[in-house]
């Protein structure tokens, strides 16, 4: 097994400078973290580790052969098997399985080529093509897709199913080096235990970005951050980074705060001597001066959006109550003789797998769609705020930040709405931004800054940790925690259902949409209770 070493790699783009001079070993048997905020460079620094993208003049990267990168193109490989696709990550293995195969299509094989059949024999051997399908299968089986899918071609599979197969493109091969950018997209929540079991097993060099902070905390053995225009490295998961980031800043700023008193001290003493008889004491105290020299910290680009959103008046204490709800959509039923009752307070986790009618629900819940059967009723004086997981059509393109979220309160005054926009992280003038050339984070941070104005005593939201980065997840767990309404949220991030959900709704394969009163590690633990402690679909 082979280092990935960076040395002195340097990028900007225009004015501003992402990263300076940074130098970093990353070792075997490790598993990194690449964290920071939005815009800090954690994917630009990525694609320079997989060879994607050239650092700035002076800078290197050294990189063993097999190195394997998560790919995104999910199209690329429409007409191709997906156990090919998958197999196709051992490149050394793909590229002498077709070669062999070529030759073995011949009518006629000279002895110089069955000589090489022979070499190939030998590289597939070593490259363990043997099993390689049996291997590739059980790799996409535990990232959820199912065998009778293996020897389909992509362009049968649906768009999150692709991604997966790519997934076990990257993991196949036992590569030396393995970067992946948001693994966990797209997967359900057992997929992504299964995920972290696989990593944490993998003796190669692992570097992972992912906004999934309960995740960081399973697989990583240290975490590698990119802020004040570097790289730090941190021994442990994403929590002991974020304490070990506050106790050297804590101390440092101490330090500093002990030093500017001692020197005031020091200082006050050559002002009022320094012109006297005791100037050898003077010169003294100015040497001292001179070795107390303050710690220049420099600016964090770490940032956390400040969430907080009140109620105007609280809903009865009936919130919801759903009797023998059924819904087909379009080909897909979404739940059958579906009832519960949601009470004012409670905040319900949506979890499932992809597909199965989660954003259907939501739907539903805000009166979008009509149940085909049953009936979902609203209690006393409810007002729902709601974000979509495709919330584009819900902000035109042609005003500005200011004036969108004006017209969802025409009382508001121009310095309440810069306020709230101050809160999520848009400075200045920046309420005078198109929203035509929103970023998805900025989006999903204006929608939130809606919900700040609106004050609905009911929220329903589909996915709103897209585009979000670690901090503003954060930030929204613990605003949920705070709510007094009533909230329904689809996620696949367990630290924030760990963070807020007292009561899930559960789309179990096989059973259907369950009600569950209950947190997810009590969900958990019965459905652990339940099966014989064998895993149960995939909720």
């Amino acid at each position: 097994m082979s280092n990935l070493q960076v040395t002195a790699v340097t990028k900007s783009y225009g004015a501003k400078k992402l990263f300076e001079d940074v130098t970093v070993n990353f070792t075997p048997g490790k598993r990194y973290g690449l964290t920071g905020p939005n815009g800090a460079g954690k994917s630009t620094f990525m694609k320079i580790l997989a060879g994607d993208l050239d650092p700035e003049t002076g800078g290197s990267v050294s990189r063993p052969e097999k190195t394997s990168v998560l790919r995104q193109d999910q199209f690329g490989y429409e007409d191709i098997r997906v156990l090919d696709v998958v197999m196709r990550g051992a490149k050394k293995l793909w590229a002498a399985m077709s070669e062999k195969e070529a030759l073995l299509h011949l009518p006629e094989i000279s002895d110089e080529q069955g000589s090489r059949l022979g070499e190939l024999e030998m590289i597939i051997a070593e490259e363990d093509g043997y099993v390689a399908e049996s291997n590739a299968g059980a790799l996409l089986v535990g990232l959820g897709i199912p065998t009778a899918a293996h020897e389909g071609l992509m362009r049968e599979l649906p768009g999150g199913l692709k991604l997966r197969v790519l997934l076990a493109q990257a993991l196949f091969g036992k590569p030396e080096v393995l970067l992946l950018d948001e693994p966990t997209n797209n997967l359900d929540l057992d997929s992504i235990r299964w995920l972290e079991g696989f990593l944490c097993n993998y003796e190669g060099v692992l570097v992972a970005i992912s906004h999934d902070r309960h995740f960081l905390n399973a697989i990583c053995t240290h975490i590698a951050d990119i802020d004040y225009n570097t790289i730090i490295l941190y021994t442990g998961g994403y929590d002991d980074m974020v304490e070990a980031k506050s106790q050297v800043r804590s101390r440092v700023e101490a330090e500093n705060a002990e030093r500017s008193k001692k020197v005031a001290q020091l200082q006050d003493f050559v002002a009022r001597f320094g012109a006297g008889t005791r100037a050898s004491q003077v010169q003294s105290r100015k040497r001292q001066i001179e070795k107390l020299q303050v710690t220049v910290l420099k600016r964090s680009n770490i940032e956390r959006p400040f969430i907080q959103i009140p109620i105007k008046r609280p809903s009865g204490k009936q919130t919801l109550t759903i009797e023998g709800l059924g819904k087909k959509w379009p080909d897909v039923t979404i739940c059958k003789d579906f009832s519960a009752l949601i009470t004012r307070g409670e905040k319900v986790a949506i979890i499932g797998g992809n597909g199965v009618g989660k954003t259907t629900l939501c739907r539903m819940l805000v009166g979008e769609l009509t149940a085909d059967s049953g009936t979902l009723e609203w209690g006393k004086d409810v007002s729902v705020g709601y974000i979509a997981q495709d919330h584009s059509d819900a902000i035109p393109k042609d005003t500005t930040i200011d004036d969108w979220l004006h017209s969802h309160d025409t009382k508001a005054y121009l310095q309440d709405i810069r306020g709230l926009l101050g809160k999520m992280l848009f400075k200045g003038e920046e309420g005078q931004k198109s929203t035509a050339v929103l970023s998805g984070g900025e989006a999903v941070r204006m929608m939130f800054a809606r919900l700040m104005l609106t004050q609905p005593n009911v929220l329903v939201l589909d996915e709103p940790t897209n585009h979000l980065d670690l901090e503003s997840i954060v930030a929204l767990g613990e605003a949920l925690m705070k709510y007094e309404g009533t909230a329904f949220v689809v996620t696949h991030d367990r630290n924030l259902i760990e963070t807020f959900a007292n009561h899930l709704f559960v789309f179990e394969p096989g059973v259907g949409l369950i009600d569950f009163r209950g947190t997810y590690d009590d969900y958990l633990a019965h459905r652990e209770a339940t099966t014989g402690g064998k895993k149960k679909g995939r909720a």
